[in-house]
């Protein structure tokens, strides 16, 4: 939630959506639309995911109401303060609340099941007198709306840090809070001339042909003290999973999206790369690497995923997408020493 000058959300009432923006996040492409550019504003984190695309994978209509009545259907998940979500019919129901705005409900979205049609409601009497800048897509919002989408195609997103080194040699971090990616990404960019996707939260799915057109870009990453944090971003988005059941798993590829949800380090990049590695984090001594079992690694990337509970077909199909990804791309537990020697014990790697 932004602080800004006065919100006078009913200037944007009584006139048909004209107004539209789009981004991408891991291959999945969202629209949003509009009656006033305030309504289809994207946040900063968002900016430098901002696309053009023929087609998008999510639409989302913004409209605003004098006020959010109480939730129909059944709650299914309750985050504790800031959202909760609820089944009614055909469609999902999101509730956000902010303490700063009050108890209620100040923005709610609609969304149908296949998480592709999606209506936005907005709370004109909780913004008033507020002086609190409208943003429809914050956090956590749009990582909700992916995440879920995610569900519908074979891609997930994990808790990990994403590095591609100089060669283009892509390594996937992964870990919990507090196993060491914000270190891990320091060290990397201290030792090599990185391009990292993110510290925090990086997207797996099959990597498919890179449409025609696209092209690097450069970004320079937010919040970057120094003015001198400049990622080369290699942004190709993945095209639609249209593989049959007799691909040959030996010949599959995983390609890494970055995300704009970064850790402590502040990396959020659009650009992806080929995964070459996975490594799960933890602390140890001697920069120990132990390689997985197919179902050793499935069971470490689980716990550490960011997957919908709410129904047992999205765990099964993540489940079925990362043994998938274990069968394309090796994995190994790391027990690392938060020094430059966990640098090198990677670099001097073979598998």
């Amino acid at each position: 939630m932004g602080s800004g000058g006065p919100v006078r959300p009913e200037l944007c009432a009584g006139h048909a959506a004209k107004h539209r923006s789009e981004f991408r996040i891991g291959g999945v492409s969202v629209a949003v639309a509009g009656r006033c550019t305030e309504d289809v504003t994207l946040v900063p984190s968002l900016q430098p995911f901002r696309t053009e695309a023929r087609a998008s994978d999510i639409t989302i209509q913004v409209e605003w109401t004098e006020r959010l009545g109480p939730a129909a259907g059944q709650q299914v998940f309750d985050s504790g303060s800031l959202w909760q979500l609820y089944e009614d019919g055909a469609e999902f129901q999101f509730d956000f609340r902010a303490p700063i705005l009050g108890m209620q409900s100040y923005k709610r979205l609609f969304v149908d099941r296949q998480f592709r049609r999606a209506r936005l409601q907005m709370s004109t009497q909780c913004f008033a007198g507020t002086g609190y800048a409208v943003a429809p897509l914050e956090y956590p919002l749009d990582e909700l709306l992916i995440m879920h989408r995610l569900t519908q195609e074979k891609a997930i997103e994990l808790h990990s840090c994403g590095i591609v080194r100089p060669d283009g040699t892509g390594n996937l971090f992964v870990g919990h809070s507090g196993a060491g990616k914000s270190t891990t990404t320091r060290l990397w960019a201290a030792r090599e001339d990185v391009e990292v996707l993110s510290d925090d939260r990086i997207i797996v799915r099959r990597d498919e042909e890179p449409p025609m057109g696209t092209m690097e870009m450069p970004f320079r990453a937010p919040d970057s003290a120094d003015g001198k944090r400049i990622l080369r971003l290699r942004d190709r988005s993945a095209s639609p999973n249209g593989r049959s059941a007799q691909d040959d798993k030996k010949k599959m590829k995983m390609r890494m999206y970055g995300t704009p949800w970064h850790g402590e380090a502040a990396y959020a990049s659009p650009g992806s790369a080929p995964l070459a590695r996975i490594f799960i984090l933890e602390h140890g001594r001697g920069n120990v690497l132990t390689q997985l079992s197919p179902s050793q690694a499935v069971a470490e990337l689980f716990a550490r995923s960011f997957v919908p509970f709410h129904r047992y077909e999205y765990v099964d199909s993540a489940l079925e997408f990362l043994q998938e990804m274990v069968d394309a791309v090796p994995c190994y537990r790391y027990a690392f020493e938060p020094n430059e020697a966990a640098v090198e014990r990677i670099l001097e790697f073979r598998d």
